[in-house]
């Protein structure tokens, strides 16, 4: 009815001047009141949602990681974005401190005693028990149940995320180290890749190494880490059968509890292996070992899957093509299992924490697979879960990661440390027998049976 008297004014108005004048002023009324009335609706939309916005809770978590910064900057804030769109009533935000690994374990343990409000930390696998025995950290346990997502783990890594049989960090990538050799200085020296594989033909391709290249200033091979190398030692350790540690009965406080046992006979013949390479005049380098391998002054090493992060821009193509790769450590003689140490991250809460469901919630974020993976791809980490290692998500990681199936091959050869609170002081007890051994001043089986008499005593016996 109204749009008919509408239509009847209009029609009526148009039939003389005067008439066109109120027909256009009419309009130009209805289009004002409508423009002011869109305008009156858009103001109080974006009023409404600022008093929202500002009327959020604000929520600062805050975290402690170690050192490159660069894997954090990626991963913190895709899984960020996702928390906060869980929780739109929440303002999140997240700041946190990035420490030099050698710094790192001093200064968290010195900010959970001093009570400091963390949320959530990055340890070194080999820092959980002492965090966990200290009480600084949430046990979670009841958390991973309800989740679920441990499923998907390999069991090596499922493992280092215990203490004392109670889950306490998420490992959430690893590491795994092998033979890396450079492939034009092999050919040139005439030497077989599959020389290195055992003892003898390695001790025998350093020499060889040495004679043909040492006047041009290459290296034959790296003694990584050297000369206190415990972690490259380690394989050889695990793969004559050997251990770190044995639970063993009659602790003075305990009942039962762990006992030095790296002295053993199957130690004592891995540091003599050792000591031979060290005999072949295979070098050590403590500092930058994979730039110097990188910039070539060494031919062979024993390194981590890293290692091709530090030949950037190199494609995997390109990097295929001029180095190449044994997914092993030498073994005593063909047919022995090869072994080789894991390292890797795992994420925790703090006790300390404000936040703790919060700060659970994002790790399990950051945990996702389609959040991880792009990370772990670019800086060339390997997977904890099976899904990103062997299942849909593991595409992006074989694109870019040289050799990424051969050394996803070696994590069921790989081994962890000890994650007990005493293990700082033992790997330097073990890292000083190493050092005796390399000066020449005790043999293996002295410096072993000295430094296991200390473990013994830091251990409690």
């Amino acid at each position: 009815m109204k749009l008919n008297r509408i239509l009847i004014f209009d029609t009526i108005a148009r039939s003389s001047p005067i008439g066109n004048q109120i027909t256009t002023r009419f309009y130009f009324g209805i289009v004002s009141i409508l423009l002011l009335t869109i305008s009156l609706a858009v103001a109080n939309n974006f009023f409404l949602n600022s008093y929202a916005q500002n009327n959020k809770e604000q929520v600062n978590l805050t975290g402690l990681f170690v050192d490159p910064a660069d894997r954090w900057k990626d991963l913190i804030p895709s899984a960020l974005q996702e928390l906060r769109t869980r929780h739109p009533n929440l303002d999140i935000e997240i700041n946190y401190t990035i420490y030099p690994y050698n710094d790192a374990r001093t200064q968290m343990l010195k900010s959970m005693s001093n009570g400091l409000p963390i949320d959530l930390i990055s340890l070194d696998q080999i820092w959980l028990g002492e965090f966990a025995n200290k009480s600084y950290i949430v046990d979670l346990t009841g958390r991973t149940k309800n989740w679920g997502g441990l499923s998907d783990w390999y069991q090596a890594n499922l493992d280092g995320n215990l203490y004392n049989d109670r889950v306490y960090g998420i490992w959430a990538w690893t590491d795994i180290r092998s033979i890396w050799y450079w492939k034009d200085l092999l050919n040139q020296t005439g030497i077989d890749p599959n020389s290195l594989k055992t003892w003898d033909g390695y001790i025998e391709s350093a020499k060889k190494l040495d004679s043909a290249l040492e006047q041009k200033g290459i290296h034959g091979i790296e003694l990584v880490g050297g000369p206190g190398s415990q972690n490259e030692w380690y394989p050889f350790l695990w793969m004559t059968g050997g251990d770190i540690l044995q639970l063993k009965q009659g602790h003075p406080t305990k009942g039962s509890y762990w006992f030095p046992k790296y002295n053993s006979t199957e130690g004592v013949r891995a540091l003599e292996f050792f000591r031979q390479l060290v005999s072949a005049n295979v070098k050590p380098i403590t500092v930058d070992f994979e730039k110097e391998f990188a910039a070539k002054n060494y031919t062979v090493m024993l390194g981590g899957s890293w290692l091709p992060g530090n030949f950037v821009p190199l494609t995997k193509q390109n990097f295929e093509q001029k180095i190449g790769m044994i997914p092993m450590f030498p073994v005593p003689k063909e047919g022995t299992r090869t072994s080789s140490i894991m390292g890797g991250w795992l994420l925790s809460i703090p006790q300390t924490s404000k936040h703790k469901e919060l700060a659970w919630e994002l790790i399990t974020i950051m945990l996702k697979p389609e959040i991880l993976s792009p990370v772990l791809a670019k800086y060339g980490y390997l997977p904890t879960q099976v899904s990103i290692g062997e299942g849909p998500y593991s595409a992006v990681l074989r694109n870019l990661i040289p050799y990424y199936d051969q050394l996803i091959a070696m994590i069921t050869f790989g081994h962890s440390r000890p994650n007990i609170p005493e293990y700082p002081q033992i790997a330097d007890q073990i890292r000083q027998a190493i050092d005796e051994v390399y000066a020449g001043s005790k043999t293996p089986k002295e410096a072993l049976d000295d430094a296991a008499e200390k473990s013994a005593k830091t251990l409690g016996w």
